[in-house]
């Protein structure tokens, strides 16, 4: 067996047996989970219901605010009109309301656009000062069609909601927000890279600054060359990494095809959804839970798990160069700190464009870019695969992440060389540029 084969099995056996390892392993899912229902019990959790005092000067505006407690609000309007503003501002002062709306009279609607009040102890949420312009708004155009002796009623009925049914090219129902479910996996996905990368990296790190300050490193390289070590500890913790992934990909199949079958849903590419379904959807929480399963499953599946191996390998092993190289620079992780903001600035910038451009324009010309530097394509490319990428793409991406790979490598191995015996002097920037003219 070779020198590296056999520094890959210590590595990776190493990992593999760590207690934290076997824990967190099957730990991790459960805690996803239990995070998720927690937040979900916490959307559901009604907030305090907050009262707001009415003073409407005009009386044409109370009766609106009225009819919003009727509909469940966490608002409940008062009309206080009747009483002076000055004691309203003073009851707003001793908190005994959350907050007040002031509306003067005006001569004409026209000055009651800029002249209404909100008066409160603490800035007000968008979503409620958005609600009570609407409401306000829509009021004064009501009086302004009056006003212009136009049939309001004739124009409510004129109005129409438009929902459009979302049918694909071959035929079958599709599903409003299947970009959201599919930026959703892919975003979950490149998350786990960037977990990962980090997790991991910090890992082969943390192993040479350990055998670092040890001395064992003096022991081994007497054996073994440092590129060899390097590349090693790179790949055996890789495979640990692999191995964690399969274990929860195994898990999380499990969970979906036990969630399609207590919903009922006909798994797989071939599945249809009713037309009365669709239509009935917006209705019946079970119902969008089957369409969405179903749609997730028309996802190309095989290639999103097939590209996160490949791009998981690929990121892993380019980043990992870097933390190699870093840990072997250094003595302790604290000395570390100055040189993993430049690693770790693409990785952010990654999620970054993939949450606010590839969610908006999977085929744009900024994601196309980002998903081809290999800094930043692990992450990129994979939130870009579910709405499909051409096959070209993705062999140029992933040629030009390994073959950055390699290159990245025979630099880091370098300043590996060299600083795995440096102790005692934290490195500079231009020691470490020095270290690869040796």
């Amino acid at each position: 067996m070779s020198i590296i084969s056999l520094i890959i099995k210590r590595e990776f056996i190493a990992k593999v047996r760590n207690k934290s390892f076997v824990v967190m392993t099957f730990l991790s899912p459960l805690l996803f989970v239990a995070i998720a229902v927690f937040i979900g019990y916490l959307s559901t959790m009604k907030a305090e219901t907050k009262r707001i005092a009415i003073h409407d000067e005009t009386g044409l505006f109370a009766a609106d605010f009225l009819k919003e407690n009727k509909k469940g609000s966490e608002f409940k309007y008062l009309n206080l009109s009747e009483i002076d503003v000055k004691a309203l501002k003073d009851s707003i002062a001793k908190e005994n309301f959350s907050g007040l709306i002031v509306i003067p009279k005006t001569n004409n609607t026209k000055d009651l656009e800029s002249k209404i009040e909100f008066i409160s102890n603490n800035s007000p949420s968008i979503s409620f000062v958005e609600d009570t312009q609407d409401i306000i708004a829509a009021k004064i155009t009501k009086l302004n069609l009056e006003g212009a002796k136009l049939d309001t009623l004739a124009i409510q009925k004129a109005q129409s909601k438009v929902n459009i049914h979302l049918i694909k090219a071959s035929g079958e129902e599709s599903l409003k927000g299947l970009n959201e479910i599919k930026i959703g996996i892919g975003g979950a996905f490149g998350y786990l890279i960037m977990m990962f990368i980090i997790i991991y990296g910090n890992m082969v790190m943390r192993s040479v600054i350990e055998e670092k300050t040890n001395r064992i490193i003096e022991i081994i390289i007497s054996s073994v060359k440092p590129f060899q070590l390097m590349i090693g500890k790179i790949v055996g913790t890789s495979l640990a990494g692999i191995l964690q992934f399969m274990i929860w990909a195994i898990i999380g199949l499990s969970l979906m095809f036990a969630a399609s079958a207590f919903f009922g849903v006909n798994v797989g590419p071939t599945s249809n959804i009713p037309p009365a379904l669709m239509q009935s959807m917006g209705h019946n929480f079970s119902d969008i839970m089957q369409i969405g399963l179903s749609e997730a499953w028309n996802l190309p599946i095989a290639s999103i798990l097939i590209g996160f191996v490949i791009y998981f390998i690929g990121g892993y092993f380019l980043y990992s160069s870097f933390y190699a190289a870093i840990g072997a620079a250094v003595d302790n992780q604290t000395d570390s700190q100055q040189f993993l903001l430049p690693i770790l600035m693409p990785l952010i910038l990654s999620v970054y464009i993939g949450f606010f451009t590839v969610v908006n324009d999977p085929h744009g010309t900024v994601a196309v870019v980002f998903s081809m530097i290999p800094l930043t394509s692990p992450i990129v490319m994979l939130m870009r695969i579910p709405f499909g990428v051409p096959w070209w793409q993705i062999a140029i991406s992933v040629s030009l992440l390994f073959a950055t790979f390699f290159l990245v490598v025979w630099f880091a191995a370098k300043i590996y060389r060299v600083g795995i015996l440096m102790y005692g002097k934290k490195p500079t920037w231009k020691e470490l540029y020095r270290w690869l003219k040796y």
